[in-house]
């Protein structure tokens, strides 16, 4: 069986190092491609001569190999090698050990679970619109023009806007608000923010949007596909936190059991 690993090296993690992981990959076997400047990663997912698909990094490129995976029905490999690895810490792997996640390549047990699309593009976590949009665009604007304090750049003019509330027509009901949410699944609610997700085999879309300032309040929908439109043609979002604009209205709908998971095996009860 080929197994075929790409590493991104900037995804965020500081150990184990992007070397160590693809030595300890390499030594199993598993053939590793770390990402370099200029290569294209759902070309070299599509293209590699593989019948296991891994990828290690965060949650927006582990999408676009999952998503691949499902077009060649192969078997997919999460490593969790990016700054909060949401989709790792769900699938239930544990986020400070990369290296132990290259254990579902041995003989891993293959789990099916949910996926989701907005406008055809899968999505493992969520897809956000509104406040948490515009940071993520804004930081990436930053990032690219290679500001150290992107980050807070981004922050700082997002607060700026925190009382602005947005425009959205959500099944034909308009709606105002800071933020709205589609998820992958149902995730426990916080006082302030999304929590875990229990399954990731519901069949159900998820949709979240607060209320209130001091007291937040979560209007919460559960369905298995909705329409989201808004004032202009296109939308910027953060899809698995990656920022990309989509032409509305958006069309949201989830595929039960779509993709095949490989996870390490329960060690033997002693």
């Amino acid at each position: 069986m080929q197994r075929f690993l790409i590493v991104n090296p900037r995804s965020g993690a500081d150990s184990p190092t992007a070397e160590e992981l693809r030595d300890a990959a390499s030594s199993r076997g598993v053939r590793v491609h770390l990402l370099a400047d200029g290569d294209d990663l759902e070309a070299l997912a599509r293209e590699a001569e593989a019948d296991v698909l891994g990828m290690a990094g965060g949650d927006g490129s582990l999408a676009a190999v999952a998503d691949v995976a499902i077009e060649r029905d192969v078997p997919f490999v999460c490593v969790p090698f990016g700054t909060r690895n949401h989709f790792a810490r769900d699938l239930g792997l544990d986020r400070e050990d990369p290296l132990a996640a290259l254990a579902a390549f041995d003989e891993g047990t293959e789990r099916r679970i949910d996926v989701g699309y907005g406008n055809d593009r899968l999505f493992l976590n969520n897809v956000s619109l509104g406040i948490y949009a515009r940071l993520v665009h804004r930081r990436e604007h930053h990032r690219r023009r290679r500001d150290a304090l992107a980050r807070l750049r981004a922050l700082a003019l997002t607060l700026r806007d925190r009382g602005r509330l947005q425009r959205f027509t959500i099944d034909g009901e308009h709606v105002r608000a800071q933020l709205v949410l589609v998820s992958n699944n149902a995730y426990t609610l916080d006082l302030l923010s999304l929590g875990e997700r229990e399954r990731l085999d519901e069949g159900k879309l998820h949709l979240y949007i607060p209320h209130g300032f001091r007291r937040i309040t979560w209007e919460e929908r559960s369905c298995t596909q909705l329409e989201i439109d808004g004032p202009q043609p296109r939308l910027r979002t953060a899809i698995d936190g990656e920022p990309l604009e989509l032409d509305t209205p958006l069309s949201f709908r989830i595929e039960p059991k779509r993709l095949r998971v490989l996870v390490p095996r329960a060690p033997e009860p002693e």
